[in-house]
Formats: structure tokens, sequence, C-alpha cells
């Protein structure tokens, strides 16, 4: 035990400096903030739906919420209650067990709504298809606003997703 604290006593702290965020992404954050709250009125209420996904999605997801890409920082949240949300967020292949969940999901959103499928999964059911146990991509039970393709998509891509489902509906 004296072994180690003499070794760290003698090493000192390891760890560098944080590094600071330029000014450019500083900038960009900005205004990304101020286009949610120009389009949408205030911070971007966001619901989370998994129809029956492998969970890679869902870990791209979490990414977002890391201190890196801080959507909460730029004006995004996730919410637990689909009559709370603005947009759907979901992911994976619809089971058929998932079917009317996310119906009824949907419905309870308030207009106007927004829909993201998310992965190869939501968009055409990927490698599980359409079969018994699957209604395929998400397209067949919901109308969807945006598609981000991928296995899973990066983290990037589901900001950017987010934004153009977010940017289109002002559009519309």
């Amino acid at each position: 035990m004296y072994q180690i604290i003499k070794q760290m006593l003698r090493t000192g702290i390891k760890s560098g400096t944080t590094p600071q965020t330029d000014d450019a992404l500083r900038n960009q954050i900005q205004d990304i903030n101020a286009q949610i709250l120009n389009i949408v009125g205030r911070a971007l209420a966001i619901r989370h739906v998994d129809a029956g996904s492998c969970n890679g999605c869902e870990l791209e997801i979490h990414c977002l919420n890391n201190p890196y890409y801080n959507i909460e920082g730029i004006g995004m949240h996730f919410v637990a209650s689909p009559r709370h949300a603005d947009m759907l967020l979901v992911t994976g292949p619809v089971s058929r067990h998932m079917e009317m969940a996310l119906k009824r999901t949907y419905d309870a959103t308030p207009d106007p709504k927004l829909v993201v499928a998310l992965g190869d999964c939501g968009k055409d059911g990927g490698i599980f298809g359409e079969s018994y146990a699957s209604c395929g991509g998400i397209s067949k039970v919901l109308p969807v606003d945006v598609i981000v393709p991928g296995c899973p998509p990066p983290p990037l891509a589901i900001l950017q997703g987010i934004l153009t489902a977010v940017s289109r509906s002002k559009n519309a």
C-alpha cells in the first residue's frame, strides 16, 4: 500500500489540460440553437421509441447526450411521454407486438409531429425484413419524415437527421 502511495506522490497528476472549444464550433452551436428556437419556438422535445431493434441505434443515441455532442446544450432533450414530444425518434424494425403501441404513441403525440426513422432496420426492416414477427420498416406503420440510414448510424448522422426533419417542418 505504501509503495502505491509513494509512486502516486512521485509521478503526480498525469492527466492533461482540457481542450478549449474553438470559436467556430461555439458559433455553430449557437446557430443550431437559434434555428431550433426559430422553428419550434422552444427546446425540441424528442420521444425515443424502440420498436424492436438490436440496441445498436440506442447506443448511438446515448452518445448524443454525452458531453462531446451535448444535444441538451443546443436545445434538444428527450422526454418520457409522447404527450410532451415534438418528434418521435423510432429505431428498429416494427415487431408485430410493437405495432399497436407505436401507433398509440404516434396518436398521443401532439400536432405538428415529426417522425425520424433510424438505421437500416427503421428504413426497410434491415436484416430482419418483413416476416411473421416483423412488419418491416417504420414507414409501413407510420408516416416518416426523415430516414437516417446506417447500421447503426453515427451520432452526427442522427443529429443531422433530426435537424433535417425540423427544418423541413418549417418549410412545409
